[in-house]
């Protein structure tokens, strides 16, 4: 499917909720997207096919992460990392702090997982501010890996996540 296609097909699927956590916000949710299955299977083509070859493991940023980890690193033939938030893992874990807009957080991960070295595609649904997946890029450089790179389905670039994505390459299927 043509780039051109795959933004069409995600942006007639993707649902805008007004007011939605709080008043003056415009909710984007992919949902729709995802539970749609030529949608989501051309979301995980288009994410996977930019990387392909170009990575060992794929991590995915709970929640909505977890199911483009899955399907990216099942279509690649490799391992799917589970970024997790804290408190969610057993055993031995790496854990990185981040401020939200509306206060702090911390992801965690197991590094016995991943071999010094491991190239990880980091996948989320969208980048806003760009916390979390800057947080998962730090967390998985700590365990010993190389970020390939980072791919999310939409961007919302008028919060300003990609200038904190210093050096790391970021693919966005759609941005607003």
């Amino acid at each position: 499917m043509q780039n051109s296609d795959v933004v069409s097909l995600v942006t007639s699927l993707l649902a805008t909720v007004p007011d939605f956590p709080k008043p003056g916000i415009m909710f984007r949710d992919l949902t729709p997207v995802l539970a749609d299955a030529e949608g989501f299977r051309a979301v995980v083509d288009t994410l996977g096919d930019r990387f392909a070859g170009r990575f060992d493991a794929v991590a995915g940023v709970e929640a909505r992460g977890f199911l483009l980890a899955s399907a990216v690193a099942y279509r690649a033939g490799t391992g799917v990392l589970a970024v997790r938030k804290a408190g969610k893992l057993p055993g031995p874990v790496l854990t990185e702090h981040y401020s939200l807009e509306y206060g702090d957080a911390a992801l965690e991960v197991e590094p016995v997982h991943m071999p010094d070295g491991c190239r990880v595609l980091i996948l989320d649904d969208v980048l806003a501010t760009g916390g979390s997946v800057n947080a998962t890029a730090r967390l998985l450089r700590r365990a010993g890996c190389v970020i390939a790179g980072v791919g999310v389905v939409l961007e919302l670039a008028e919060l300003g996540g990609r200038s904190r994505l210093d050096d790391v390459e970021l693919h966005s299927i759609l941005s607003f």
